[in-house]
C-alpha cells in the first residue's frame, strides 16, 4: 500500500468508525470491496483470454477461455456472493445497507447511511453520497 492508499484507508475508517464500525470491521469491508473488485475486473475480462461467466439456468460462475483453439468452461467458486452476504451483515449490524457497483473502474462497495438517498428514490443514483471502501 502506497501512501495514497494509507491516507484513503485512514480517512475511510475514520468515516466508517463514526458509524460505529469497529477496525476487523473495516478491514472486513475492505476484503470484501478488494474481492469484488477483482472479480468485476475478471467479469469485463483482465486481459488475458478468460473472463468469468454465469450460467444463465443454474447463475453458478465459470472461467470461460475466449481465445483461439478448443474452447474451455470450468466451474470456479462464488466468491462474489459471499463477499456481499460478509459485507451486507457488518451493515445490517449498524443499522446500514451497501451498495455493489459492478464497474471495475473505482470502489465496489458502497456503504449507505439512513439519509444517503431520498425517500423512493432508487439507490443507483445516489450511491456515491455513501462512504466509498476502497
Amino acid at each position: 500500500m502506497n501512501k495514497r492508499e494509507q491516507e484513503t484507508w485512514v480517512r475511510t475508517c475514520s468515516m466508517l468508525g463514526s458509524l460505529g464500525i469497529n477496525y476487523p470491521e473495516c478491514i472486513a469491508l475492505r476484503r470484501c470491496s478488494l474481492t469484488l473488485h477483482r472479480w468485476a475486473e475478471r467479469e469485463c475480462g483482465d486481459g488475458s483470454d478468460w473472463a468469468i461467466e454465469r450460467d444463465e439456468a443454474t447463475g453458478k460462475p465459470f472461467n470461460v477461455y475466449h481465445g483461439e483453439g478448443k474452447p474451455r468452461r470450468y466451474a470456479i467458486p462464488d466468491r462474489e456472493t459471499g463477499a456481499l452476504k460478509r459485507a451486507k451483515a457488518i451493515a445490517a449490524a449498524h443499522g446500514l445497507t451497501v451498495y455493489h457497483q459492478n464497474d471495475p473502474r473505482g470502489a465496489a462497495l458502497y456503504v449507505i447511511r439512513p439519509g444517503d438517498v431520498p425517500e423512493g428514490a432508487d439507490v443507483d443514483g445516489y450511491y456515491s453520497r455513501g462512504i466509498a471502501v476502497y
